[in-house]
């Protein structure tokens, strides 16, 4: 018979055991376990087996954990945890990539009927059509303003129907007419909420972003500074590019209004006392690039002479009568 132990003694157990995660992982994800079961949660661990462990207890004997941990040990960079306990929370240890344990998480969501009080995580929406329920049920239909005909000796829902909305609380009535109907409008599941990383805290939509996001994000960082240090005349690696075409063009504006010149100068006073010039230079450059494409099939066909030329010596004419 297994002796029965404590509370005292569970409470140290279960300190040893966290303090014991903590020392080995660096990852944790935070997950709200609202209207999860024992034998999901129990589906959940069995799928997260080998890399992740879900830890589940009480916010006050976490946080002291947590802040016992920190004192031992000197790294207070879980006691940003502490602050993310609220509500019915568990923690994922992981040593495993951050955005494949959270769609594991994600895969493990059961359906669930409406029950009366309940707060409705999503819109639910009675779809048209035969419902199976005989002529005498009409009346719940009746009190919620669903529209039905009769049709074959069962009830017809004629058109969907916004039965209850996100946010609103299940009323007895809905929840009657949805058990009737077998229709489990909910799914619930662990929900990761905050993610944590070596000391560091952000939301889970992070684990969503791409390369290209970031490197979307990094160039418009990029613009916005190079436009702040081009607006405050500030040079930065941003705008230094930018500063220095801006200054090369009022050279040039300035050599172009003053007798001071240097070659690249003197090419623009060129064009803008014969405009013809630069009328003339622009063909020019557009049959130097044609030309290169006109020269090979020239070349093709003096490759093809000398072979009619080679049948005649050898005194043979494919056109001989």
């Amino acid at each position: 018979m297994a002796i029965k132990r404590t509370k005292a003694e569970k409470k140290i157990a279960y300190d040893k055991k966290l303090c014991s995660l903590l020392d080995e992982y660096s990852k944790v994800l935070i997950a709200v376990a609202d209207n999860v079961g024992s034998t999901q949660l129990q589906e959940i661990r069995k799928g997260l087996r080998g890399d992740s462990i879900v830890l589940m207890g009480k916010n006050t004997l976490i946080r002291r954990c947590i802040k016992v941990h920190a004192e031992k040990t000197g790294n207070k960079d879980y006691l940003e945890l502490s602050n993310l306990l609220i509500g019915n929370v568990g923690l994922i240890f992981t040593k495993g990539d951050l955005k494949e344990v959270r769609e594991e998480v994600a895969k493990y969501k059961v359906g669930a009927p409406a029950r009366v009080g309940l707060v409705a995580p999503v819109d639910v929406v009675v779809p048209p059509g035969n419902t199976g329920l005989d002529p005498s049920q009409t009346s719940f239909f009746q009190v919620l303003n669903i529209p039905t005909k009769i049709n074959k000796g069962t009830v017809e829902i004629i058109t969907p129907v916004e039965l209850i909305k996100k946010g609103d609380k299940v009323g007895s009535s809905e929840s009657a007419l949805l058990a009737k109907l077998g229709i489990r409008p909910f799914s619930y599941g662990l929900v990761i909420s905050n993610v944590y990383d070596n000391g560091s805290v952000f939301s889970p939509e992070v684990l969503d972003l791409t390369e290209e996001d970031l490197m979307d994000k990094f160039a418009c960082g990029v613009s916005m500074v190079a436009s702040l240090s081009l607006a405050i005349s500030y040079p930065t690696m941003a705008a230094a590019p930018h500063m220095f075409l801006n200054a090369y063009k009022n050279v040039l504006a300035i050599a172009v209004e003053t007798d001071y010149s240097y070659p690249h100068a003197d090419k623009i006073k060129e064009y803008l006392k014969d405009p013809s010039k630069f009328a003339v230079a622009a063909p020019v450059a557009a049959a130097a690039s044609g030309s290169g494409a006109a020269a090979a099939p020239k070349e093709e066909e003096k490759k093809d002479e000398p072979a009619d030329e080679s049948d005649e010596e050898m005194g043979f004419s494919l056109f001989d009568d």
